[in-house]
Formats: structure tokens, sequence, C-alpha cells
């Protein structure tokens, strides 16, 4: 049995009536199946965490991750640390106090949007004796692809194979594709991060939001403020959201789909000379709860998400957080919640 992999000669469509669909019928090609067993219990349980810790996971194994925002809020700074991360160097295993797990390959950077600035900012955090280990782990593809990744769905896997990298940045989704706001572009694209996935790499993005983002609806940003095509964030395991005004040093990260557990919000720091990112101020529960009378779900659900009025979601969201603190030790329920008293559960310290 052999299975036959397409990489066509640029030019031609990658779908369609004169794409490379072959239905099986020539002598050649035989199409190999995995059996329904292996393919679910070898799988694991929870997903392997690349970035993150625990159940905290930014970048899961073999889901891709991809990073929003408007211009200037530090999404390159961002990636660039988890690039280098990646790529094995330890000055950059932990990133927003998550640690990160090196690769086994090389990380290709697809520097696409104004590949000179993504230089200079990369120049902030390293040095000239880096240059031949960067040269060695880190390539780099300066300027627009060689053609549209969401016509040629191929050749995203193909420029990480001839790059011998096992992780690829994509900086940004707006020069990988064109007419991203079509669903065609969008699941063009999305075929072509799949087909990636499945040959082993791990795919990290830029992206932008949409214009009509400010005011209130900056403060709880969902999935839909996210620009272009539905399928650019349905092929995603992550997104994550960055937010403030052009240069801000502090700006807000909010994880808008999560593998697992989400992840803050947070307020991140971002150090413009050394290009170094560092959470600015996270709510520490713990520190609440240690207070006079404890603390309850609402209390937390006000710390965290920064309102008087926190929705029943958020509300939910901070019990969880406050669960698992009791579940770890860390924390206990000092009055168990009484439905039938409007009594609220309240968690303190030991």
């Amino acid at each position: 049995m052999s299975v036959r992999q397409v990489f066509r000669s640029p030019g031609a469509a990658d779908h369609g009536p004169a794409g490379d669909f072959d239905d099986g019928r020539a002598a050649d090609v035989r199409y190999t199946f995995r059996g329904g067993g292996d393919f679910i219990l070898d799988t694991d349980p929870e997903p392997r965490n690349l970035w993150g810790s625990g159940d905290h996971v930014v970048l899961a194994d073999g889901e891709s991750l991809l990073i929003v925002g408007p211009q200037g809020v530090g999404k390159t700074t961002i990636v660039q640390q988890l690039a280098l991360g990646r790529a094995g160097f330890s000055e950059y295993r932990e990133l927003l106090g998550f640690p990160i797990i090196p690769g086994a390959g090389r990380v290709l950077y697809l520097a696409m949007d104004r590949p000179r600035q993504i230089a200079r900012s990369l120049r902030r955090m390293v040095g000239q004796a880096w240059r031949d280990e960067l040269n060695s782990k880190l390539p780099v593809w300066p300027g627009p692809p060689p053609y549209d990744l969401a016509r040629q769905t191929s050749l995203l896997a193909r420029l990480c194979d001839d790059a011998a990298a096992d992780t690829v940045i994509v900086d940004s989704l707006k020069d990988a594709a064109i007419g991203l706001t079509d669903d065609e572009v969008g699941a063009g694209y999305n075929r072509a991060r799949q087909t990636a996935i499945a040959a082993g790499v791990q795919v990290i993005e830029l992206h932008h939001n949409r214009k009509q983002f400010s005011g209130a609806k900056a403060e709880k940003p969902t999935l839909e403020d996210v620009y272009g095509s539905t399928w650019i964030t349905g092929g995603v395991g992550s997104v994550i959201l960055l937010n403030g005004q052009p240069g801000d040093p502090i700006v807000s990260m909010h994880h808008l789909k999560q593998p697992a557990a989400e992840v803050g919000p947070l307020k991140v720091f971002h150090d413009q000379v050394s290009g170094r990112s560092t959470v600015w101020h996270a709510v520490d529960l713990m520190l609440l709860a240690a207070q006079s009378g404890g603390i309850t779900a609402v209390d937390a659900a006000r710390a965290i998400f920064e309102t008087d009025k926190p929705t029943p979601n958020e509300r939910e969201k901070a019990r969880r957080k406050l669960d698992k603190l009791a579940h770890e030790g860390l924390i206990v329920v000092i009055e168990p919640g009484d439905p039938a008293t409007k009594t609220a559960t309240r968690w303190g310290r030991r």
C-alpha cells in the first residue's frame, strides 16, 4: 500500500476541477487509513502543551495558534519570543510566565509583513554572538510568499519541508492570502494550514481584528472581532487577542479560543528596549481569598474582568478558577453556598 503526496508545479490551482484531485482509479494510487481504535485511543486525553502550563494551554501540539490585534500592540514582539523559544534558545524558554517547549526541527519565519521592521524588532532580542546559531535554527523568508497560500494549498507544507522546520511563523495572514473576507479564500488558507499540521508542523499566525473594535467592545472581545472569513478562526486550536493603542507598553490580552482552560485576561508589558514581554498585572485570587471574610465568585469576577457587573459567564469562569485553587489545596471553602437562601459560596485561606 502506498500514498502519493503531490506538490504540483506553481501556477495551477490546488483545488477544484483542474486541481490534483485523484479519485483513486489509477492503478498506482492506493490510500491507507488508520484504525479507529488507534486514532482514538493513541491520542493524548489532554492537549500537549507547547506554550503554557497544566491545563492553561496557549499553544497545543497539532493545534495552530492565531495571535490577533490592531497595529502596534506587540503581536510581532510576542511571536518572535515564541519563535526563539521554539528554536531552542534558552534565554526564551519562558514567555508571560509560561514555559515554551522547544521543537525538534527549525523554526521557519515567514517575514512577509514589513520584513525590515521584523528584522529590527528581532535584533533587540539577540546579539552578534548568536549569528551562526540563528542561521542554523531560524530560516527566514523575507517578503510575500512565492504564491498565494490559499490557492497553492500544499505550498505552506512544502516551504516547511524545504526549510526542515517543525514550526512556522506566518507574519501575517493578510500577506499570505488575498481576499480573506471571502469564505472560499478562508477555506483555502485553512486547507493550507491543516496540510502543514498533518505534516507535523506547528503553525503560529499573526492577524488583525475588524476595524469596528473600540470602546466597550474592546473590553470583551469575541471571535467575531477577528477580521475575515469564519474559516480563519474555525481551523485553529487557540486564539489570543492583544489590544491597546499603537506603541502602548502595556496592552490587554484575551484568550478567545482555548484548547483547555482559559488563560487570563492579562495585562502584558512590552519592554521597548529589550523586546521582552511580561505579565504586568495578574489578579492574585489567593491574596484576595486571604482577606477577612474570604471571597465569592462574584468578587473574583469583578477583579479578574475589571467590571462592577460581571456576566453569568464571567462569574462561572471565576468560580472555576477558585474551585481549581481549592482542589490544589491552596484555598478552602469557608462557607458553602445555599441556593435556597441565595447564599454565595465563599473561599478563603486555611
